[in-house]
């Protein structure tokens, strides 16, 4: 496999999210589901809807989330709902959760490493197109939250991200989510990933934005503030090879900060699912890296 091309800038505004989308010379054909964390309540970190509304706009996308597993905030549909007028999602854009109303759409893995299927939000059948927007920063589960990240968990239903994260246990409870074999969850993600891309193919694209980055996910309702200064913005058609140049820019940084962002990373095996997704050939760990002034 040749190597992919990430590309990169320093420059974190709303109009260098477009400027990058426009660099990778990719057109979303049809109806565009733009992926996008909504954030928990009290969540201080999760990127807001103004620095994403040119964006959004510009491929004229609808924003997609689904219900989450645990309690919270995003839990069910209502309160999810009563979530994205309060963070303002609503004002800006369409939005849809994708598993408001069931049953789910189940995506076949013949080829999975841990689980053969994958249960996501039934709307993702109204969309022609993907357009994945991942605010890394690390994860108190999978280490780090990136493109994969969004691309599995994010995209999976409630129902689905449990089964994710019990890698394939069938009604695994809310307990069981944090005594799964870590590997197995990683490699989880990385199934849940393949088989959305599979989806989606050739008609997807994906944009990471390095701020704001706290070990903590958005997912976390009392998150730990930023422990490094802000990077940029990367842009690529490959998830595997951006996440991982993601993870390399702070591996080269000289931020003092890293060391801590790291040790979340490491300590939970983050970059496994990296690897497993490039096994999974849904991407590559060789890159080329870009910069665009």
């Amino acid at each position: 496999m040749e190597k992919a091309k990430v590309y990169f800038t320093r420059e974190l505004t709303p109009e260098s999210v477009v400027k990058m989308f426009k660099t990778l010379g990719k057109e979303l054909p049809g109806k565009v589901a733009v992926k996008v964390h909504s954030g928990e309540r009290g969540n201080q970190n999760y990127l807001r809807p103004e620095f994403l509304k040119d964006m959004i706009e510009y491929v004229n996308g609808t924003m997609v989330e689904c219900n989450t597993a645990y309690d919270g905030a995003r839990d069910t549909t209502e309160k999810h709902k009563e979530l994205m007028e309060e963070h303002e999602w609503t004002k800006y854009f369409d939005v849809d959760i994708m598993d408001a109303e069931g049953p789910d759409k189940v995506l076949e893995i013949p080829n999975g490493k841990v689980i053969k299927k994958n249960y996501v939000g039934k709307n993702i059948d109204n969309y022609d197109s993907m357009l994945v927007l991942s605010h890394f920063k690390g994860h108190p589960m999978g280490g780090y939250g990136g493109a994969l990240k969004q691309l599995s968990i994010g995209v999976a239903s409630g129902k689905g991200k449990r089964y994710i994260h019990c890698a394939g246990a069938e009604g695994g409870s809310y307990e069981d989510m944090f005594r799964t074999d870590q590997i197995k969850f990683l490699e989880s993600m990385a199934d849940a990933a393949s088989s959305v891309t599979k989806h989606f193919e050739g008609k997807i694209a994906y944009i990471n934005m390095m701020c704001n980055m706290s070990v903590d996910c958005d997912c976390c309702n009392v998150a730990e503030d930023p422990c490094m200064k802000d990077i940029g913005i990367l842009a690529s058609l490959d998830p595997v090879a951006i996440d991982k140049a993601c993870i390399d820019l702070v591996k080269q940084s000289n931020d003092p900060g890293k060391e801590h962002f790291m040790e979340r990373v490491t300590s939970r095996h983050g970059e496994h699912t990296i690897d497993a997704a490039a096994d999974l050939g849904i991407g590559t760990k060789e890159y080329e890296l870009i910069e665009v002034e």
